[in-house]
């Protein structure tokens, strides 16, 4: 192993949590066993050979030095790390492309997978006034770019519970809106994704403190991922998972059902229609 490179283009996070299995198989470890002296849990050490979270430069070193794999890590964890979003959305982004099952609550805006260019464009003009039109192009490029997740028919499962303030706070225009919440409305009705909304009518619910992300896979662990200005944390603990995972099912309890959902949505966008 020790002169092998990892080639950049073919999901280098993939083979290098590929080859991380070999070495530590070879080792004779299991996942816990190589967790224990990194102070990770074993369930984490799987989320890296499943290439659903980053190899950070701290462990690959320290792996390098427990696997005796002669620097490997090291060397190609650099390509592995390289991303086109933020540094505090980078592993949540990389995950979510993974994940079998999404779950997103939305306090304000319309989540990123479900956004319209002119949309997305009006969130990042806001969040940046003063960027360059290069700057918000790219940033905008990026975040249509996620939602290709949703090309496939039926993979990822997609559920979002919005806060009916995601319907009524004007982003853009009218006309801005009114085509954002006609596309989510358009996902629906074609049964690739499911929505429900939590109506201003029932008062303090579980999703007040901010938006929350839930990832199911195949092979690995669940995550949960919260956000706040310009922070973001992602969570493999079991206890955390849990507990955001019941938010999130408090939360679809206090929310509208699919139907009436839908055309609460579909009100939204002709009242913007008719601005």
């Amino acid at each position: 192993m020790a002169g092998k490179h990892l080639d950049p283009s073919s999901s280098p996070r993939a083979l290098l949590g590929a080859e991380l299995r070999v070495a530590r198989e070879r080792a004779g470890l299991t996942q816990a066993e190589l967790g224990e002296p990194l102070f990770v849990s074993g369930s984490f050490i799987g989320q890296l050979e499943a290439g659903t979270r980053r190899m950070h430069l701290d462990f690959a070193r320290q792996i390098d030095d427990i696997l005796g794999t002669d620097g490997f890590f090291v060397r190609n964890c650099g390509a592995a790390a390289k991303s086109k979003y933020p540094d505090h959305f980078t592993e949540a982004a990389e995950a979510e492309a993974l994940a079998k099952v999404i779950r997103d609550y939305a306090p304000q805006i319309i989540p990123g997978l479900l956004q319209t260019e002119s949309y997305a464009r009006a969130i990042f003009r806001a969040y940046q006034p003063t960027a360059t039109e290069g700057v918000i192009d790219e940033l905008v490029e990026n975040r249509l770019a996620r939602s290709a997740l949703l090309t496939d028919p039926t993979t990822p499962l997609l559920w979002c519970v919005f806060d009916e303030a995601v319907l009524r706070r004007e982003v853009g225009s009218p006309e801005v809106m009114a085509d954002a919440l006609r596309h989510v409305a358009s996902l629906i009705r074609s049964h690739r994704i499911i929505v429900q909304v939590i109506p201003f009518s029932a008062g303090a619910h579980a999703g007040m403190m901010g938006l929350l992300k839930l990832m199911s896979f195949d092979d690995a662990p669940p995550l949960s991922y919260t956000e706040g200005n310009g922070t973001g944390r992602l969570f493999d603990d079991p206890a955390t998972v849990a507990r955001h995972a019941l938010n999130y099912d408090l939360l679809t309890a206090s929310a509208l059902p699919p139907r009436e959902s839908l055309a609460l949505i579909e009100s939204a966008a002709k009242d913007y229609e008719h601005a």
